[in-house]
Order: structure tokens, then sequence, then C-alpha cells
């Protein structure tokens, strides 16, 4: 019994994974490369992905354009893989990176934080592109549908559903996050039961992804069997070798202790699950970490009350430079003990998978 495909459209990832879109920086074309070659579905992440442009500060919007470009290109050139691109609805730039990836031929767009209820406008003569948002909750998934399909008759091709477990800026309130009411396993066969009708309607189906704290091969079989047709893992792909942020970041994750994976208040208005380091410890003693905001990159930052600047400590992160940044993490980064190759994640992924379908 081995991992079965996952189908999205006529789009067919010989492994039901996707690679969480991780920003800033750590899943570019290198990660999302190596998973596609794998079978899987990799993701590049869209957010302040300029953030190595010389004029990024002077020309914020025609950097991202042009590294998105070379990210996408360069993916293409080293797998014939799925590959998908992340774009946080609450990016300013959302509109240039959704064009971008359209453009460039991107398989799949993943699209959260917000709503993405105007996605479809731009898929214009015969593009490709897969759209598929995430959502936290079957309310969210239902919005989608119903306006997707009275203002563009489209649905989606399928939907990530992220839990509270998952790393970086979460879809729910503080209180919501430890609440059993809104855990993964309550809200996929939600999501699931609310997509129903408009499979019907679009006369396919509708592939629901559990996303947010799946860490292992049991874990893939546990949410396979609830009726999703795969799972987005993010925090188990960042303690690869190809992964593209620096050996400092990843060392971050498999020295990480329990208690140093925390809940923060982002400067963007969400809560979010970090890995505690001196930086953030610093912000919470309230010292300011003063700066100018040259990007205004995501639009519910006020940056004018903001302690520091979000997009500025992921980038120093992604660069190994943790004494002015901090990692995002899933709640399950401290069990990473070893950084890998994304084959031999994969392979132990589905080992424990086939283990689990045979205790089954």
């Amino acid at each position: 019994m081995d991992f079965p495909q996952l189908k999205i459209g006529d789009l067919v990832a010989k492994i039901p994974i996707i690679q969480g879109g991780m920003g800033v920086g750590i899943s570019l074309s290198g990660l999302a490369s190596a998973v596609a070659n794998e079978g899987g579905i990799g993701v590049i992440a869209g957010a302040m992905i300029g953030m190595g442009e010389p004029d990024i500060g002077s020309n914020y919007r025609e950097a991202n354009i042009r590294a998105l470009q070379r990210e996408l290109r360069r993916a293409r050139e080293l797998t014939s893989g799925i590959l998908g691109v992340n774009i946080m609805v609450a990016l300013t730039n959302f509109s240039d990176l959704v064009k971008t990836s359209i453009k460039e031929g991107a398989d799949i767009i993943f699209s959260g934080a917000g709503l993405p209820l105007d996605l479809p406008s731009y898929i214009k003569d015969g593009a490709k592109t897969k759209l598929v948002p995430i959502v936290s909750s079957a309310r969210a998934a239902t919005i989608i549908c119903k306006k997707w399909l009275s203002r563009f008759n489209y649905l989606p091709d399928a939907f990530v559903v992220e839990g509270p477990k998952a790393g970086g800026h979460l879809g729910f309130k503080p209180e919501e996050i430890d609440n059993p009411q809104f855990a993964l396993e309550e809200i996929v066969p939600q999501v699931i039961e609310a997509v129903r009708e408009f499979e019907a309607k679009a006369e396919r189906p509708i592939p629901v992804i559990a996303a947010g704290g799946i860490y292992d091969g049991a874990d893939i079989h546990k949410f396979l069997k609830m009726g999703a047709a795969g799972v987005q893992m993010g925090t188990r792909f960042v303690a690869t070798h190809e992964c593209d942020a620096d050996l400092k970041f990843k060392e971050t994750y498999i020295n990480a202790k329990e208690e140093d994976i925390q809940i923060i208040q982002s400067p963007v208005g969400l809560p979010g699950r970090a890995i505690v380091g001196s930086f953030l410890e610093d912000v919470r003693k309230g010292l300011k970490k003063p700066f100018k905001c040259p990007f205004h990159c995501v639009s519910s930052c006020d940056h004018t009350k903001s302690p520091y600047c979000i997009a500025l400590a992921l980038v120093n992160a992604k660069k190994g430079l943790l004494k002015h940044g901090f990692a995002f993490a899933g709640e399950n980064a401290y069990r990473v003990s070893a950084i890998v190759s994304v084959k031999e994640l994969i392979e132990s992924l589905r080992k424990g998978y086939v283990e689990a379908a045979g205790a089954a």
C-alpha cells in the first residue's frame, strides 16, 4: 500500500504532499523543485520574494516581480514536476504576484491570509493555473465558493484547510488556537462537507488538503482516511538540505525545545507561531526595534505603531541573522532532530504511511 496520488484538475502529483509556501524566502526554487522532483507539489512563497534585490527599498513592486519571475524560471529548469506559488491576500502587491505567476505558467496559486475573493478575475484566455484558496473554516470555504460562482462562474480547484498548529500567521483568534473545536481534525470534515454541494455544481471533485501540524506518515494516513485528498507540510521541509534558508535558520528548528515554540502577536495584526529567541524576548520586554518602513508590504500592518518590521525580521532570519529576527515554525518543530535531504524525508513519510495503513 503506497501513497495515493493527489489530483487537482488535470494535475496529478505522484504523492499526496504539498510543501507549504514559507516566506520570507524559506521556500524558493531550491526547495520547491526538489519536492516537485520527488512527485510532490513544490511551492515558492511570494511574500517579500524580492528581498535580495538591490532596489527592494526604492522599487518594491518591480523588485518583487523580477524575483518571482526568476525563481519560477529557475525552478522550471530544475524540475518538470508540479510547481505552485503561495500569495497572501494581505500583501499590497498581491495583484502583481498573481499576474506574474499566471504569466510564468505556475501550475497552482495557493492563497490565504484573507479571502481571495477576486482571484478568478486574473485567469485570462486559456491560462492553465489552478486556484487553491487556503481557509481555516467551512464558512470561509462556502463564502469563497458562492462569491466565485456568482461573480466568475468559477469554483476553486481545491482547498487547503489550515488548522491552528501551523507555523507563521494563523487564521484564528488567539483564544481559538487551543480550543479543541477548532482542531484540524474537526475542521477538515466540516470543509469536505461544505464543498460537497459545490462539487455537484462544478461536476468535478474539489479536493480538500489538510495542513497545520502534520508531522509524520501516520498523520498523513489519518487525514487521508478522514477524506482529505492530500496534506500540506511546511515545518518538516525546513530541515532539509534543499530548503532555501541559511543553515543557522534550519538549526533553530533542531535546537528548539517544545517550550520555545510560542504564539506571538504579529505586527500585521494576526497571531503567529514562532520559535522564541533573543529578538522576540526584546520585543516582549517592550524594546522597540526602530525602523522606517520602505516596503508597505502587508495592508494590515500599521508601521507607525509596530514595535518592529516583520518583513525585515523574517529576511534577517532567512539569512541566519537570528539576533535580528526570528523563525516562524509549526507546533511540532521541536521534534525535528536532523537535517536530511528532501528524498530522505519523503521516504521516511512514505514508510510511516505504509506502516500506519498496515496497522489500520
